[in-house]
Parts: C-alpha cells; structure tokens; sequence
C-alpha cells in the first residue's frame, strides 16, 4: 500500500511527521489528476529547478517498480505494425505518468524572457498548455518567487489545482495553493534537502497505487 513509503519517510525524517496529512493530501490530488488522464506540470527555480526535472524523471518510466506494457491491444498493434522492431519497442518501452517540467522549453524561456518578461514564463506555459483539472507543483523554498507566484495565479483561473512544497513560512505563494507542503526548516539548503525526500515519497506512492499490483 502507498502508506507504507510515509512510514518509511518518517522513519527517516521524525521531524516532518507533523505535515503528514499535507503530504497524503498531495498524493491524493496527484492521484486523481492521473485518474482522470490529466497532467501533472512543475516549477522551479535553480535546485528547485533540478528537482522539477528530477521528479519527471522518476514519473515518466519506471521508478521502483516495472512498468512493462501488458496492454494486449497495445502489443498486438505493435505486433501487426512492426513485428521484430514492434518487440524491441514494447520490450523497451514503459507505462509511465504524465508530467511536464516548465523548465524543460529553454527557447521559449529565453525567448518570452528577453521579447516580454522574465516574470511571466511559467504562467506563459501553463497558460498555453494546462487544461482544467491537471496540476501544478510548484517548488519554492522561501515561497516567494515572482515567477512561481505568477504561474500559480494562473493555474487557479484554468481550474488547475495547485500543490506548493516549501519552506516553514511558505511565503506570498502558500494563500494560492490548495495544498501547502512546508517543511521544518528556514535555511534553502535544507529546505532542499527536505524536499527531495518527500516527493520522493510521492513518486513512490504513485507508482504503487498505478502499478503496484500490475
């Protein structure tokens, strides 16, 4: 069951066991964006850039678990379609769940920068790509960066729930998300440090729920 990676966390990390219900609360937000075939997009600024990116990878194909395909529909138009490069696609390929970093469009990052404002691109993306009923993770260690905030403000006007990971205060950004996870720390180093862990915690509960008995 997913529970049992919160246990495991707070066996690790006692000292976060206070925001468990906001952690499970993310979890299950994620989980029905996922269920409903919807997608999970995410932001950030410098480390919390790197993360970003670094919990995509852990959504986007096999983190703990196999995700081999077992669709019969799936492998047979592989099959029909390619025959021995229809195996080595299915063989090679992974279910994986959908989720997008902002930070991975560096053209139009740079771009929409220099042409309109620095400020603006997050909430440029998601106002472009995010459709009602998908979520924005939005990490921000002091929970008061500009471009987190302006991405946020958006996501709520698209019906796009907002999921916040950050530090003790939780900064202007905290009254804009529907699920605030801030941790017991002030200093950005280790509120970082924090954060891995717990989303972490996240792709692994996920992953059981989606493929845990697949």
């Amino acid at each position: 069951m997913p529970d049992k990676y919160l246990e495991k966390l707070f066996k690790r990390f006692p000292e976060i066991t206070p925001i468990r219900n906001d952690i499970n609360n993310a979890f299950e937000i994620i989980k029905k964006c996922y269920l409903n075939e919807k997608t999970l997009f995410i932001c950030g600024n410098g480390g919390s850039a790197s993360d970003s990116e670094h919990l995509v990878a852990e959504l986007m194909k096999g983190f703990v678990l196999s995700r081999k395909i077992i669709d019969p529909e799936i492998l047979s138009r592989f099959d029909t379609l390619y025959s021995e490069d229809g195996k080595i696609l299915s063989n090679s390929l992974q279910n994986g769940l959908r989720a997008v970093s902002l930070m991975s469009h560096p053209s139009l990052y740079s771009a929409y920068s220099n042409d309109v404002n620095p400020e603006m691109v997050f909430a440029q993306q998601l106002f472009v790509l995010a459709r009602q009923g998908d979520v924005l993770m939005a990490i921000s260690t002091s929970g008061n960066a500009r471009n987190v905030r302006r991405a946020m403000q958006v996501a709520n006007v698209k019906g796009v729930d907002t999921i916040l990971l950050t530090g003790n205060s939780g900064g202007k950004c905290a009254s804009l998300a529907k699920c605030s996870i801030k941790v017991p720390a002030n200093e950005t180093y280790i509120i970082q440090e924090y954060h891995l862990p717990i989303y972490h915690t996240l792709a692994l509960m996920l992953e059981e729920y989606f493929y845990g008995g697949k």
